[in-house]
């Protein structure tokens, strides 16, 4: 996918890898009550793959800045396709929420499509403002064990 930003407000507002990201993050419920509101308009849809299976979890050693692979982690993905519109979507998600990573896909594809933009766009931002919430909350109750050494 490119990272163009284009007159669709989804674009405009988020580059793909963004959108990707805190759909993943995002919560499943919501994510799925969304999916089920641009499925209905959306148009056939074909599943290209959808599947649940283990892949190795990538990270960087942040003393020495070199990757490694942590372990394997259980993943969920969905691709699909949306021959109407000429455009794919895909999903992936850690865990074995398969219904998660569907509707990732299917919002991915209303994306692409340029379908649904303001229902799309309100549930990214929504979903970004409780992901920095909780975000907050999680470094605040890091702070609050914090301690202050002083070196000699």
């Amino acid at each position: 996918m490119t990272e163009e930003k284009t007159g669709n407000p989804v674009n405009a507002s988020y580059t793909h890898a963004q959108a990707l990201d805190i759909l993943a993050a995002g919560r499943p419920a919501h994510i799925k009550a969304a999916a089920e509101k641009v499925l209905d308009t959306l148009g056939e849809v074909d599943v290209v793959v959808n599947r649940t299976g283990l892949a190795m979890l990538p990270l960087i050693d942040t003393v020495r800045s070199t990757a490694f692979h942590l372990g394997e982690v259980l993943v969920s993905e969905a691709h699909i396709r949306v021959p109407d519109r000429a455009v794919e979507g895909y999903g992936a998600v850690v865990g074995r929420d398969l219904e998660h990573a569907m509707g990732m896909a299917v919002i991915d594809a209303a994306i692409a499509a340029g379908h649904q933009a303001g229902l799309i766009l309100e549930l990214l931002n929504a979903e970004r403002r409780h992901q920095e919430k909780e975000d907050r909350q999680l470094l605040q109750k890091v702070e609050a064990t914090r301690v202050q050494m002083e070196t000699f």
